[in-house]
């Protein structure tokens, strides 16, 4: 007993130190729920098997990411969506270019040939399938805490910075024009308050320190991070299909789609040909024989 107690008391060699929970451990404790921030309605909510835990009445929260999945996903709802039911996506892809293997009726063998990629396949005009981002996540003042999902909406991956207020991608090139990575600052990200729906901005507020980076590092090699930059929402909340679910014109089928503005993914355009010389006017040929 008092070897346990001294194991307990913080008294670890430091290779063990801030490990975290192995996937052995983890597996041999039973199922575990994983954990994400949802900015339903605006508001920072910690969600646990699709379940509200906590939320924060604060229009900022500081972060650090410590993983993101490589592609920007896409996920498309067939359904209509009811309050207070969730529905898992009919469709969805994580690398935005074909279906993930899980989906069973994929909407098209590629996402740039899926009809559910065509403007006005959705609400107005817009497209039915919509862009988000995966990132892994640990809060800024608990870096030894939980890993957390973010999934984040168009609004707030695309767009031009203007002044401070930048969009995820338009951030991260902020970042690394000066030879800075994300994983190695604390993030804050601010609610838009001008936008009619959740919208995110980013911005550096420190580096981490050697401690807090070792940390990081640490959690990125988690499952729960892993998990969180390769699963959907539906599945990160355990959602499972419902046979009541209707067939509509495809609408969003969870609260936090609905409330999304759809934005197109920014499109690299490519350089222009070079402008050949144009053809001479019949009138400069006729010229040109008359001189001959």
């Amino acid at each position: 007993m008092s070897g346990e107690l001294s194991l307990f008391k913080g008294n670890l060699p430091d290779y063990l130190k801030n490990r975290g929970l192995s996937a052995t451990t983890k597996s041999l404790m039973g199922s575990a729920q994983n954990k994400r921030i949802s900015i339903r309605g605006g508001v920072f909510r910690m969600m646990v098997g699709g379940q509200e835990t906590a939320k924060s009445e604060d229009r900022s929260m500081q972060v650090v990411v410590v993983s993101a999945a490589e592609h920007v996903s896409r996920t498309y709802y067939a359904g209509t969506y009811e309050e207070g039911e969730q529905a898992p996506p009919a469709c969805w892809s994580a690398d935005g270019m074909r279906p993930d293997s899980s989906i069973k009726a994929p909407q098209s063998s590629t996402c740039a040939n899926c009809p559910q990629n065509v403007s006005g396949s959705g609400q107005g005009n817009s497209r039915a399938c919509r862009f988000s981002r995966r990132l892994a996540v640990v809060l800024a003042n608990d870096m030894n805490g939980d890993v957390f999902q973010l999934v984040l909406p168009s609004t707030s991956i695309f767009g031009k910075a203007e002044g401070g207020r930048m969009p995820l991608e338009s951030y991260v090139k902020y970042l690394a024009a000066h030879g800075v990575n994300v994983e190695d600052v604390v993030t804050e990200m601010r609610f838009d308050i001008d936008s009619a729906t959740p919208k995110l901005f980013f911005s550096p507020v420190r580096a981490l320190e050697k401690p807090e980076h070792d940390i990081c590092s640490l959690k990125a090699q988690t499952t729960e991070a892993k998990n969180a930059i390769t699963m959907s929402v539906a599945q990160t909340d355990g959602v499972v299909a419902k046979a009541s679910l209707k067939l509509e014109k495809p609408k969003a089928a969870t609260k936090e789609e609905a409330e999304e503005e759809a934005v197109e993914e920014p499109v690299v355009k490519k350089a222009p040909k070079k402008e050949e010389a144009p053809a001479k006017l019949a009138s400069d040929l006729v010229k040109e024989w008359d001189d001959e």
